[in-house]
């Protein structure tokens, strides 16, 4: 396990503090192996200062725009396979990972060779006992429905909140698909990718890390709705048999919540992101 040589590739985009908290994080991995990479995803805060400051030994890659989630991961993949890394692992900027999360995805990785992703138990930044996703999620691809699991099952996608990324999967099946997927669905996208070139997903148990929900953009942001079904739109009509039907049901369970609350801006953001794709 280790001479498998793994680079942590960290997104950030106007999230200095909760970016600095995750590297803090990292330094206490106890994986002899592996090189942290910032990508810096345009952002406006002044986060390269803060990031270079406190801590000027991590490399750090600037897009100079935002890119969004997958184009910024793949800047930080590019770069990570360019040096020959044999496994990236990306974690989101608003988590901290426990000290043993990285060998034990990458002890299951090499275990099975045939393993092109590997997910980790992500536990409720604010109630630690408490499980936000096992790895990932199923997705329905008749009734639109995503959901993430919370007990251990086969996934259908690994969460981009970590993932462990085999390089030989990324260089076969090819990277995130930046030019449909700004925000969110890229991650499930790159799974069936994964899962139709041959390769198989898991989650490794003893991988915990804790994580914030929708720290960049708010639960309750407009934008998050906009950008959330306008991908979802997009994942369907890749992947669907019948995409129409999966579609139909998202955006009519997506509208039906919002009228029924009153939340009439995020009414307008799904059907201007429904429109959009």
């Amino acid at each position: 396990m280790s001479r498998a040589e793994v680079v942590v590739v960290v997104l950030n985009w106007n999230g200095w503090r909760d970016t600095l908290a995750c590297l803090d994080s990292l330094k206490q991995l106890d994986y002899p192996d592996a090189k942290v990479l910032v990508v810096d995803n345009g952002s406006t805060d002044g986060s390269v200062e803060h990031i270079r400051q406190a801590m000027p030994d991590v490399a750090l890659l600037q897009t100079g725009v935002n890119l969004g989630f997958g184009g910024g991961c793949n800047a930080g993949i590019r770069q990570a396979l360019g040096q020959g890394a044999d496994y990236v692992w990306l974690v989101n900027s608003d988590a901290t990972v426990a000290p043993g999360a990285l060998s034990a995805l990458v002890m299951l990785a090499q275990r099975n060779p045939a393993l092109g992703s590997v997910g980790s138990v992500v536990h409720e930044l604010d109630e630690p006992e408490k499980i936000q996703l096992w790895g990932g999620g199923r997705v329905n691809l008749w009734t639109g429905r995503s959901r993430h699991l919370l007990t251990g099952q086969t996934p259908d996608f690994i969460s981009g909140a970590s993932v462990l990324l085999r390089g030989a999967a990324l260089r076969q099946a090819g990277l995130f698909d930046e030019q449909e997927f700004f925000m969110y669905w890229e991650d499930t996208d790159l799974a069936l990718r994964f899962r139709q070139a041959g390769w198989q997903l898991a989650v490794a148990p003893d991988s915990r890390l804790l994580h914030k929900q929708s720290a960049s953009l708010g639960r309750n942001s407009p934008q998050l709705d906009y950008y959330f079904i306008q991908s979802g739109v997009r994942f369907f009509k890749r992947h669907a048999p019948f995409p129409l039907l999966p579609i139909s049901f998202m955006l009519s369970r997506m509208l039906l919540k919002r009228l029924a609350t009153g939340q009439f801006a995020r009414v307008r953001a799904v059907l201007k992101g429904f429109l959009s794709a």
